[in-house]
């Protein structure tokens, strides 16, 4: 008993490998299970859920070392001998967050999911391989097990999108894997360039990948080969036009999870690969991914008010959030690439909720075109109550997470060291207009959903508002975005030091 409680207790137990394997290997035995109704298998799949989180934070809590940047909880196996692929696991301050936010929002989604009848076993399969699917990537060490876990989510998607989306489902998911496939070519040459670089085995580990000198046009190179795959799954303007037609047509149970946390895997592949493992080439774009950035926002928050489609408007303004995400990993200074970070953890709980209430209210109204709706707060108050707070927060209102984030991106692009005051005023005042644009299409977009009388007065206007089930994960994911609002230093000390190591290590001669 006292080994038994000793292999548990210590870094050496394969905590990762078991984080990333166990939901894909549980989620094969709903195939097995009585076929007793939907029932068992909607509850085998939230306790699957539950216990992986719990097992996320109990490991998290108890073996990883907030003050030490370096890569914890390693796991180094060979895999295949013929040239020498290895299972090399770890995480940092960087990915500490994602994978939280990952076992959070999945929990939930599947939750959200129970309405979904359906093929239930397939779906609640498909649910727990993208929870494995979008874990890998944030704990893979070795880049070739990074391309592999970042292909693995996408077969889930395309399936959980042709089956159970909306009437153009099959176009929206033809369009989602060419551009995320077609993307992934990229990676896979970039994966293969550096790991045969200047060898003749491959290096694929990511340490002794970001050791490695290039020639500088080579570097640009594989920057740029990486960058296209990482900005079809951010998205990144103008790689982004598979998102809102894919939100539009996916069950809103994974919509919480491309909002959540595909797009955010986009995010976390730029500052993982393209700032660390080639920080010159970084500094040479950097000026130009502060201006996609820039570009972006106005965009998408100029483009969201034209959408009639609910879903849709809310897609484009996650593209128009995730711009402060590019101009915060473009800033390369450290309180930008927090900003950055927390960003990342602030939008996956505030897209995933706008997402989930977009759809409770779709069950209700079966509407999905905005300028047929209206009144529908005195008949819901409850999904009118939480739309509206977490609206709030998606446009930046202070004591909320969005706020706090992209406070914390403008004062990385005003006091980095790398670009001219002129251009940095500039920078400003045009993220300033895109921060004045978010609150015109949020609170059109409440407007047109909730007041007014056309719904109110309809004949068949008997509706049920927000039960139980659904209230509670409003609120899972409302209480976290206000907490961070007010204590945003919860997320800065996962990351801060490991962003510090960052841009010490690798951007001190970096600056032409």
């Amino acid at each position: 008993m006292v080994q038994v409680y000793l292999v548990f207790t210590t870094n050496d137990f394969p905590w990762l490998t078991i984080v990333v394997v166990l939901p894909i290997s549980a989620g094969s035995l709903i195939f097995f299970l009585p076929h007793r109704g939907n029932k068992v298998i909607r509850w085998y799949t939230i306790c699957i859920c539950i216990i992986e989180l719990l097992l996320i934070t109990y490991t998290f809590g108890y073996h990883f070392q907030l003050d030490d940047p370096l890569i914890q909880l390693t796991e180094n196996y060979k895999w295949i001998h013929f040239f020498d692929f290895y299972w090399r696991l770890g995480i940092d301050g960087i990915s500490i967050g994602p994978i939280l936010l990952t076992g959070f929002i999945t929990t939930l989604a599947t939750l959200a999911a129970r309405p979904v009848t359906r093929d239930s076993r397939l779906f609640h399969f498909l649910m727990l391989a993208m929870y494995s699917g979008q874990i890998g990537p944030f704990s893979s060490q070795d880049l070739l097990l990074f391309f592999i876990m970042w292909e693995l989510e996408l077969i889930p998607v395309y399936l959980l999108l042709s089956m159970w989306g909306g009437k153009k489902r099959l176009y929206s998911a033809t369009k989602f894997i060419l551009y995320t496939a077609g993307a992934s070519v990229f990676l896979l040459i970039g994966v293969l360039g550096i790991g045969l670089y200047g060898s003749n085995e491959p290096t694929l580990n990511f340490e002794t990948s970001a050791n490695q000198s290039y020639p500088i046009a080579l570097e640009i190179i594989f920057y740029i080969g990486f960058f296209i795959a990482f900005a079809v799954k951010s998205p990144i303007i103008p790689l982004h036009t598979w998102l809102p037609d894919t939100h539009g047509e996916a069950h809103y149970s994974t919509c919480m999870l491309l909002a959540g946390i595909l797009l955010k895997m986009g995010a976390y592949g730029v500052v993982r690969i393209n700032m660390q493992l080639l920080p010159h080439a970084h500094s040479i774009f950097s000026p130009w991914l502060i201006i996609v950035g820039t570009i972006q926002i106005i965009y998408a928050a100029s483009t969201s008010p034209g959408q009639r489609n609910l879903k849709k408007r809310i897609a484009y303004s996650s593209v128009s959030h995730m711009g402060f995400i590019i101009i915060g990993i473009g800033s390369i200074n450290d309180t930008g690439l927090n900003g950055a970070i927390l960003q990342i953890i602030s939008h996956g709980f505030i897209g995933a909720a706008l997402f989930f209430l977009a759809g409770t209210s779709y069950d209700r109204i079966r509407l999905v075109y905005l300028e047929e709706m209206g009144g529908m707060a005195i008949a819901i108050p409850k999904i009118f109550t939480t739309f509206s707070i977490l609206s709030m927060a998606s446009l930046a209102l202070p004591g909320m997470s969005g706020f706090v984030a992209e406070l914390i991106v403008f004062f990385g692009i005003l006091t980095s060291q790398k670009y001219l005051l002129i251009t940095k005023i500039v920078i400003t005042f045009v993220m300033a207009i895109g921060m004045i644009l978010t609150p015109i299409y949020s609170l059109s977009m409440l407007r047109q959903m909730f007041y007014g009388y056309k719904l109110f007065n309809a004949p068949n206007s008997s509706f049920f508002d927000s039960g139980p089930r659904e209230l509670f994960v409003s609120l899972s994911i409302l209480l976290p975005v206000i907490a961070i609002g007010i204590y945003p230093d919860f997320v800065f000390s996962l990351s801060v030091d490991k962003v510090e190591a960052i841009l010490s290590n690798f951007f001190i001669d970096s600056f032409p």
